[in-house]
Formats: structure tokens, sequence, C-alpha cells
């Protein structure tokens, strides 16, 4: 029998992973002797964690390689993803601060569900095994249904996490059934000999249980991701969380999601290319319609840019089902700049919000530019990257999977993207209207007056715009990640 851990060295390529969880047991310990007005001690240690174990993440602490007999795999393209989720994380957790200690709705708990979040996260991206890909998936999923339900006395939130539950688990099962066929038809759970049993299973004919195992893990994948038709708790989840865990979980995770869709689609089912890249495909054209045109007709902004992630989501799965070393580096491409735009996009709300009034609807960013300038020119960049207009990020984001689907042989694809990124631009446009060309009403939105949460934004958004004039090293980072 092979031992998993032979020495401490062997556990190395764990090592950013480790630092994640033990530093949330950490501040569980932590948590016990901080009274309630220095709370924010044990916020900053959570933010410093994460900042250690990204750091060594992108210096390459530890080294690649395979532990666990397989079951953890840490090479480019789990760093890429890592660093990103480390990245957005830290984000997430300052907007995080300032916004909920500000309701009285801050407790120590909220710093350790982010960081176990975020150990889930590290986890499924770098899984080499159905069991390790089903760890890091509950994980994430267990500690973002707490997360989502903060605010106890809101009703709103109370049933946006009831909804998360019920259907996050339905989500989970059809996954794990997936998961279960796959390893009643090859005997394996490790990923890659999965692939080379399929191979076998198709030189003999019998190919009936993993073409269903593959039906039901791409339809796991859909309702993580929140693609259409199975988005129906996206909306409503964006809506009753409050809005920094809204971020939190509107952003990282979808890196998260595209790990776990790159290592039991790619790594795990090679031979059923074409069956998932049309299964794919079509997720992509039913996430586009329903999210376009569910998000022309909102008025309330968290759900606009709910239904707009339903789009996003569409365009993702168009550089997934272009497949190829290409198609999976433009998606990662498109997952890095969604979660970077994402989170300013929430910041956005978090900074023009105060205690007892929400900046959450478009008619409250009326005249924003009149009483504002800075704070309105911040917000375009996020609109006018979401929208994918030049020179932003999401442009070239964009271009990059629909050129990804031309090179996969999908031109049908490639042209249904095309005309729904030009509708897309239109409900970005109606906030871009109402701040530079409405008159003002009443009070209005201002920015808080927290200065590092200002900062903060600040660099988020002008980052749209700054890694939109320097896209291409981030893009050759995403096809280093496939290049082995």
């Amino acid at each position: 029998m092979n031992m998993p851990v032979r020495s401490a060295a062997d556990l190395l390529p764990l090592l950013p992973e480790l630092v994640v969880i033990l530093g949330a047991f950490a501040l569980l310990m932590l948590d016990l002797f901080v009274d309630e007005r220095r709370r924010v001690v044990s916020h900053l240690f959570a933010i410093a964690v994460l900042a250690v174990a990204t750091f060594m993440v992108a210096t390459g602490v530890g080294g690649h390689g395979t532990v666990l007999n397989g079951m953890f795999v840490r090479d480019t393209a789990a760093d890429v993803m890592k660093v990103t989720i480390g990245v957005v994380g830290i984000l997430s957790m300052i907007y995080t601060w300032p916004y909920l200690r500000a309701r009285d709705l801050y407790k120590g708990e909220v710093s350790v569900l982010m960081l176990f979040a975020i150990a889930g996260m590290m986890l499924l991206v770098s899984s080499g095994s159905l069991v390790m890909v089903y760890l890091g998936l509950e994980m994430l999923a267990l500690c973002s249904y707490a997360l989502v339900a903060v605010d106890r006395d809101s009703p709103l939130a109370s049933e946006a996490a009831i909804k998360y539950f019920v259907l996050g688990a339905l989500a989970s099962g059809l996954l794990l059934y997936g998961l279960s066929l796959v390893y009643g038809a090859t005997g394996s759970l490790q990923l890659d000999q999965i692939a080379t049993a399929t191979q076998q299973r198709i030189a003999e004919g019998n190919t009936l249980m993993l073409i269903t195992a593959v039906v039901f893990i791409v339809a796991g994948i859909a309702f993580k991701f929140g693609a259409a038709p199975f988005h129906m708790w996206l909306p409503d989840v964006y809506h009753g969380a409050p809005t920094p865990i809204t971020l939190f979980i509107g952003s990282a995770p979808k890196l998260a999601a595209f790990g776990m869709t790159y290592r039991l689609l790619e790594i795990g089912a090679p031979a059923f290319e074409e069956q998932w890249r049309l299964m794919l495909a079509i997720l992509a054209v039913l996430s586009l319609a329903i999210g376009n045109l569910s998000a022309m007709v909102q008025t309330n902004f968290k759900r606009l840019l709910a239904y707009s992630t339903i789009s996003h989501v569409g365009f993702l799965f168009i550089g997934l089902a272009g497949g190829g070393r290409e198609g999976f580096a433009a998606a990662l491409f498109y997952a890095i700049s969604y979660a970077i735009m994402s989170a300013a996009a929430f910041g956005a709300i978090v900074v023009l919000s105060r205690r007892g009034f929400e900046a959450d609807r478009i008619e409250d960013y009326k005249g924003l530019n009149a009483r504002n300038p800075w704070m309105a020119g911040l917000v375009l960049c996020v609109m006018a990257s979401l929208a994918g207009v030049p020179p932003f990020l999401g442009f070239w984001s964009k271009l990059a999977v629909l050129r990804a689907a031309l090179q996969g042989d999908m031109l049908w694809l490639t042209l249904v993207g095309v005309v729904f990124a030009v509708v897309g631009a239109f409900y970005y446009l109606r906030v871009i209207k109402a701040m530079y060309f409405d008159e003002p009403e009443g009070q209005g939105i201002e920015a808080t007056d927290n200065r590092p949460l200002r900062i903060t934004f600040g660099v988020n958004a002008l980052a749209l715009l700054a890694l939109g004039l320097a896209w291409n090293p981030i893009m050759a980072w995403c096809q280093r990640a496939f290049a082995g």
C-alpha cells in the first residue's frame, strides 16, 4: 500500500493551502480573545494570511508537483487561478469590513468563513481526483451559504440563503451522481486514470454510462456557474445577500468553477470533447439570451449585475466551447477579467452606500457626475469594461473568447456572441446615462468617507483601464498555463 505522505517534504506543493487553512483555525482562536472594539485586528490578520498564501503561490514557494497519491496537483494553471483568487479575495475582504461594521453585521466568523471558502477554491482548482473535486466544492459551497445569511434579521437575506442552500444542494447532487457514474464505469477516482479507462471503454463500444455521466457533470458545472437554464438561484442570492458578500461569491468562485471544469472535462473526459463542447455551446447561447434580455428590464442595480453575470458566463462558455488550449486560455483570461470587473461593480455599490441607504437602484445614480465627477468617472470605467468597450479589459476578454470559438470551427457561436455583445451594452449604458445626463433627485448618493475603501475602489476601477492597455502579459500568462 502506498502511503500518501511519507515526509513533510511531500506536502510542499500544498503549502499555500495549509497556510490558509491553519490561518483560519488560528483566527478562530484569536477571535476568542479579541473584543468587539478591536475586531479589526482579526480581520487584518485574515487579510495578512491570504496575502502570504498568495505571495507563496506567485513566487513558486513549494514548487509544482503531485501529492496525496495524485489527489492534489499543483501546476501552472492552478497557480494562475490561485493568484487571482487570492488577489480578488483580498479585495473582497477590504470591501467587507467597513460595510458590515457600519451596519453592526460584522462577526468574527465572517473572515473565518471567507478563508475556508478560499481554501476550498484553491483545493478545487488543484484537484487530481474526484474526491478532491467534491471536497473543495463543498468547502466553498457550505461557507458561501453561511455568508449569504450573515444578516440574520433580514428576511431578504434569509430567503436568499435558503434558496442558495436548496438549489446548491440540488446542483451538488447532480454533480455527485455524474461523478459516481464515472467511478462506476472506470473503477478509478484519479482524473488521469479515468481518461485512460475512458479510451478503453470507447474501444469496447460501451459508452452509454460515461456519456450520461458527462451530461450530469456539465449540468452540475452549469449550476455552479449560474448558467441558464440553471440560473434560478443567482438573481435572488445576489440581490438578497449583503453587497460585499455578493461581491465575494460573484467574483473569485467563478475562477474555482472554471478550474473544476478544466479538471473534469479537459483532464478527465478528453475523449468526449466533441459532446461536451456542443453542450457548453448550447448553454452559452441560452445564457447570453436569457441573461442579456432579463438584464434589460431590471431597475435594481444588483439584479442587473446578477443577470449580466449570466450573460458573462455565456461568454466564458463560448471560450470553453472553442476547445483546445487556446479555448481554455481564452476562457481563463475571461474568468480573470470578469472576477476583477465584478469586484469593481459591486465595490461601487459598497462605496456609494451608507447605513440606511443602499445604492442598489439605477435611479440612485442619477446626476452622480454633477455631485462627484471623480466617482462617476470610476463607475464609468467599470460599466464600460463590463460592456466590452475598448480599450478596457472587458473588450479584450470578449475578443479572446470569440476568437477561440472561431478557431474551434464554431462560426455560428461566434456570430451569436457578437450580436449579444452589442445587445448587452444597452443596460450598461443606462447606468452611464443616469450618471451623466439625468438630473439629480433628492439628497442623492455620496461616496463613503472611509479613505482606504475609496482608494481600494479607485485602484480596482482604474485597473480595468490599465490592464486593458496592457492585456497581453495576462493573456500570455493564461496561455502558459495550458502550454504543457
